[in-house]
């Protein structure tokens, strides 16, 4: 199982803009593959905020599939014309890919 993280650097004030999108399951709950989505929030920094979009996957094959269909949404997105945000409170953004070594959970 793999661990992906996509951290988000947002203007500070506007990291709750952010999260309420991610509030509501999505696509990417129902592909093959992926099994948990956990959204971290970090208000504590002092230049921005930072969300953490947190997704287990059963491995990286399931990541890249639902990655290359993303990428092929978005182009189509593109064509169709959806416009990006003017003003984006996302400054930026750094996708980390882990192995998820042990888990632990509560004892029966």
């Amino acid at each position: 199982m793999i661990k992906v993280v996509n951290a988000l650097s947002i203007k500070k004030g506007r990291i709750d803009e952010v999260a309420a999108k991610f509030q509501e399951p999505k696509a990417v709950h129902t592909f093959e593959g992926f099994e948990l989505m956990e959204v971290l929030k970090n208000e504590n920094l002092e230049d921005h905020d930072e969300l953490l979009i947190s997704t287990n996957w059963r491995d990286h094959a399931a990541f890249e599939a639902w990655r290359v269909s993303r990428k092929n949404q978005k182009a189509h997105d593109a064509k169709s014309g959806e416009k990006k945000q003017a003003d984006n409170p996302i400054i930026d953004n750094e996708i980390r890919i882990y192995e998820i070594e042990h888990q632990h959970h509560p004892a029966e």
